[in-house]
């Protein structure tokens, strides 16, 4: 036994990888000078087998040599190979990629596993980087998609650090496993994915039948739409026996209709002059820009939640992924802008709007409506998942109260994931369905639009779809509501102007004063 409970057992997993990842994972031990890391290779047949001694872990890692001209069947063959030499099944797929580039080579190795072991295949594949070359300065949309598919199992892996990485990846994979079947991938579930190809197949056969049914019968109808195209032009024929009669009528008519065209190009040339004022008007206006004003209690993760919006919402990746310190509470509003989606978009971050006696904060409401003009066009109400209190109970209450009761219709909930106990965050969706009442009735009555972000070290890799999931349905409700901005009634667009000419003054005279104090 060892020192955590469990048995040395050697663990084996299959590597997919072109055969320069494989050169890199063979090359670690040596770059890395580790002397606790004790990696060995040997050959089986037509597979290389790599045994890796981690601390008091034993894992042994079979890797069939991919080429890259290989056909879709030779690959199959291959990894099927490299399985079945596996004889108590595997624990998990493992997929190398060089500095996070996702190429073509690495796409068509998890089709091809999908297409052989099956859908189930991906709940036990986990996703490695080897980073000791160039790495990618941002991630990839296909990259990103297949990470949300595994449920954010992606792993780093240097020479530097390659033992501690290691570690963190065998924790991955058991945690992967408790959630799965502790098993692994098994026999019985490959049976099932051929099984399953082979109904698929049976499918398409079916489909095809279908298809040419539905071609004889389209068939049928071009020749019914002939007949009554012939039938047309029988009536077509009969008109213009009559059209001589009608002769007499159009000379009557040709000079009202003269005047009638002359009136309708003095409305479009007056249609047209008044577009154009207001496209010059939209021109001079900055509509481009959608502004989201953040909400919530203290504590809740708002400043959390926007610096992460803000990295993430240009796919920006992070060659290291240092700690941040966690941001203090916020005093004052605050804007930040961010270039996402060919727009740009506005944050205001806000400190609580009312205290302890629910006495509103009025100048702190009118600052935040101020820096988010043009808008506000969306509100993110952000509640800490794990945590609702007395004070988020009666929160859209006091919102509606400052806001208008119109607030909820252009409200968007996201749930904050932030450090807690929990290994691993729970799933959103369950964590909504088994949530408060009031939490239920609040997510409702904002249109049942709720979005999550992991904050959370442990996941960190799944806030690159979250964001962009996110701003995608900031997107959605601001273009339901035709692109306009919320209007809060209580004060005008000029008073509202003014008073963020007064917070830019503040802010250069601040700015003015430090530099005074630098130089003295």
């Amino acid at each position: 036994m060892s020192q955590n409970g469990k048995t040395n057992k050697k663990q084996t997993m299959v590597v997919m990888s072109t055969v320069e990842g494989w050169l890199s994972l063979k090359d670690l031990q040596e770059i890395s000078g580790d002397k606790h890391l004790k990696i060995t290779f040997r050959s089986l047949e037509s597979h290389q087998i790599c045994d890796m001694t981690v601390g008091d872990r034993l894992v042994s890692l079979h890797y069939a040599d991919l080429k890259q001209d290989m056909t879709e069947e030779g690959i199959s063959q291959a990894m099927d190979g490299c399985f079945r030499s596996c004889r108590d099944g595997i624990r998990a797929f493992l997929l190398l990629i060089q500095g996070g580039h996702y190429t073509k080579r690495e796409r068509r190795m998890v089709e091809v596993l999908q297409a052989h072991f099956g859908v189930e295949a991906l709940k036990y594949l986990v996703l490695i980087s080897l980073e000791d070359g160039k790495v990618a300065d941002t991630m990839d949309d296909a990259l990103l998609e297949l990470i949300k598919m595994c449920d954010g199992r992606y792993c780093r892996i240097t020479s530097s650090e390659a033992r501690q990485e290691l570690r963190t990846l065998l924790e991955m994979v058991d945690s992967m496993l408790a959630e799965n079947s502790a098993m692994g991938y098994t026999e019985s579930m490959l049976t099932e994915a051929k099984k399953m190809s082979t109904e698929d197949s049976a499918m398409k056969m079916l489909k095809q039948k279908v298809q040419e049914v539905e071609e004889k019968e389209q068939a049928f109808k071009q020749l019914v739409q002939q007949q009554e195209e012939r039938r047309a032009r029988e009536m077509e024929e009969l008109k213009a026996k009559h059209a001589e009669e009608r002769k007499k009528e159009a000379a009557e008519k040709k000079h009202y209709e003269s005047k009638r065209e002359s009136l309708e190009e003095a409305v479009i040339s007056h249609r047209a002059m008044l577009q154009l004022q207001m496209n010059t008007t939209d021109d001079n206006d900055n509509t481009k820009k959608t502004s989201v004003i953040l909400l919530g209690l203290s504590g809740s993760g708002k400043s959390s939640a926007l610096n992460l919006i803000l990295e993430r919402a240009g796919n920006q990746y992070s060659v290291s992924e240092s700690s941040h310190d966690p941001p203090q509470p916020t005093l004052y509003c605050q804007r930040k802008e961010v270039f996402a989606g060919g727009k740009r978009i506005v944050l205001v971050d806000t400190p609580e709007l009312w205290d302890e006696d629910g006495v509103e904060n009025l100048q702190v409401v009118k600052d935040c409506l101020a820096l988010s003009l043009p808008g506000p066009h969306a509100f993110l109400l952000v509640l800490q998942v794990g945590r609702f209190t007395q004070g988020e109970c009666e929160m859209l209450w006091h919102l509606q109260k400052i806001f208008g009761k119109d607030f909820a219709e252009h409200a968007i909930i996201l749930l904050v994931q932030c450090e807690c106990n929990q290994h691993k965050p729970q799933k959103i969706d369950d964590y909504v369905a088994g949530a408060h009442a009031t939490l239920q009735d609040l997510i409702r009555k904002c249109g049942s639009r709720y979005y999550e972000l992991n904050v959370t070290k442990y996941q960190n890799a799944l806030s690159y779809p979250q964001v962009k999931d996110l701003l995608s349905g900031v997107n959605k409700l601001v273009a339901s509501h035709g692109g306009r901005s919320y209007s809060v009634r209580r004060f005008s667009v000029q008073e509202l102007q003014e008073r963020k000419k007064v917070i830019g003054e503040k802010k250069e005279g601040a700015l003015e004063v430090n530099y005074l104090l630098r130089d003295a």
